[in-house]
């Protein structure tokens, strides 16, 4: 599962470990991605969308239709 939200589109930052001795080693930064599965009523139908926790958060407040179409809007696929 790559560590990518499908609603807000947040993906890995990358940047550096820095050791005691000052050596620096290259480090990803993942954001907190989750497989959840929502009903989909217009549909009639689950979806399970890869969402960010903050996304998820987000479903909750604006209801999954809306959030199913600022994927597609977004160019994803549902």
């Amino acid at each position: 599962m790559s560590a990518h939200c499908q609603l807000t589109g947040s993906k890995p930052g990358f940047g550096n470990n820095i050791s005691h001795s000052h050596r620096r080693t290259s480090r990803r930064f993942d954001p907190n991605v989750q497989r959840k599965r929502y009903w989909l009523p217009s549909e009639g139908r689950s979806v399970r969308l890869t969402l960010s926790a903050r996304a998820i958060r987000t479903v909750d407040s604006i209801g999954i239709e809306a959030a199913v179409a600022r994927i597609r809007a977004r160019g994803g696929k549902v």
